[in-house]
C-alpha cells in the first residue's frame, strides 16, 4: 500500500500531506512534534490504511514540504488549528479521528474542545492534557526549552552542523528517560557527539529522509513552533475546557516528558480525568518519547482498537 503526496492550499500556504486514500470506516489525521514531520507516521499511515480507514499525515506549516509563514515571529496556536480545520473542509471530511504527539497533541486538544462536531476521538502520544498550561520554573536555565525559547540561541546551537546531525543529535538526546538539561557553558547540541550510536529503531536511511525534509524550510519556524509560539487567548476558548470526545492517551514509561513538572501528576494522579470524562491511559513500559517509531506494532494495535471502538457515526 502506498503513501501519496500532495498539496493543499490552506490559509495561503501550500501545506503538503501524506495520505492513504482508503475510506471505508473512517478517517484518521496524524499530527507530528518537533523534530517529525508527516514520515514520524509512516507505521501507524500502513496500519490504519489496512484496517480500512483513510491516514492523513501533513506537515505543519514550516515544516518538511510545508510553506513557510513570511512571519514566522507570528506564530500562534490558532494557526494550527485553523490550518487543521482547513484541511478537513479541503478534503469534504465531516469528522475525523486525531492522532498525535509532542507539541502535536496541543492542537489536537483544542480542535476537540472547541470542534467535538468534528472530531470522532482523540489519540495522544506521551502528552497529557491540562487546561492550565505547565510550568517549568523548577528546572534549570539549561533545560532545552527555556533554551530554545531564547530568540536566537537554538538557531545559533544547530547553525554549528549540517541538519543531518542535528536531526541525529536531538533523536539520541530525546530518545532517553533523562530530561535534556545543558550544564554551564554547554549547548544542547553539545549533549551527544557524533559517536553515539542511533537508537536501534531509527536507521541511516530514517535520518537521511528527516534531513532532507528539513533542507527545504531548516529549523526557524519549528522553533517557533511549538518553543516561542503564543498562546491563545483565553477569552477564546471556551469557558468550559471539559473534553467530551473520547481520549487515549499512549505513554512511554521511559519517555523523559513523564519527568517534567505536572506530567506525573496529571497521568497517575488522575487530575486529567477531571477534564476528560471518556478517557482511557495505556502505558507501554519500555517507551520513550518516540515510540510510535521504537514500537511501531504495538502503538499501531492501540490506536486501531481505540478507533474501532468508537464509530464514526457515534
Amino acid at each position: 500500500m502506498e503513501i501519496e503526496h500532495r498539496y493543499l492550499s490552506i490559509n495561503g500556504l501550500n501545506l503538503h500531506i501524506a495520505q492513504i486514500s482508503k475510506d471505508e470506516v473512517g478517517t484518521v489525521v496524524f499530527l507530528h512534534g518537533f523534530p517529525e514531520i508527516w514520515y514520524s507516521w509512516r507505521h501507524q499511515m500502513v496500519a490504519v490504511a489496512e484496517a480500512e480507514y483513510r491516514a492523513i499525515a501533513p506537515d505543519w506549516r514550516g515544516y518538511g514540504l510545508s510553506d513557510q509563514p513570511q512571519d514566522p515571529e507570528n506564530a500562534s496556536r490558532e494557526h494550527l488549528i485553523s490550518d487543521l480545520l482547513g484541511i478537513l473542509d479541503a478534503l469534504s471530511i465531516p469528522k475525523a479521528f486525531l492522532v498525535a504527539k509532542d507539541f502535536g497533541s496541543y492542537p489536537a486538544y483544542l480542535f476537540a474542545l472547541l470542534y467535538p462536531d468534528r472530531t470522532c476521538g482523540v489519540v495522544s502520544i506521551g502528552m497529557p492534557y491540562s487546561p492550565v498550561p505547565f510550568s517549568y520554573d523548577l528546572l534549570p536555565e539549561g533545560f532545552y526549552i527555556k533554551r530554545w525559547q531564547e530568540p536566537g540561541r537554538a538557531e545559533a546551537d544547530f547553525g554549528r552542523f549540517d541538519v543531518k546531525r542535528v536531526v541525529r543529535t536531538i533523536y539520541i538526546l530525546f530518545s532517553k528517560s533523562d530530561i535534556p538539561i545543558a550544564p554551564e557553558g554547554k549547548e544542547i547540541m553539545d549533549l551527544a557527539d557524533l559517536s553515539t550510536p542511533l537508537p536501534e529503531w531509527f536507521s541511516e536511511e530514517d535520518l537521511s529522509m528527516y534531513a532532507s525534509l528539513y533542507q527545504k524550510n531548516g529549523f526557524t519556524y519549528p522553533l517557533q513552533i511549538p518553543y516561542r509560539v503564543r498562546s491563545i487567548k483565553e477569552t477564546e476558548l471556551p469557558s468550559d475546557r471539559t473534553i467530551r470526545v473520547p481520549v487515549l492517551l499512549i505513554q512511554g514509561e521511559k519517555d523523559y516528558v513523564y519527568e517534567l513538572p505536572g506530567r506525573y501528576e496529571a497521568i497517575k494522579e488522575g487530575i486529567m480525568k477531571d477534564y476528560v470524562p471518556d478517557l482511557e491511559i495505556t502505558s507501554i513500559p519500555e517507551g520513550c518519547h518516540f515510540v510510535q517509531e521504537q514500537f511501531p506494532d504495538q502503538v499501531n494495535q492501540l490506536i486501531i482498537s481505540f478507533v474501532k471502538a468508537h464509530p464514526v457515526n457515534n
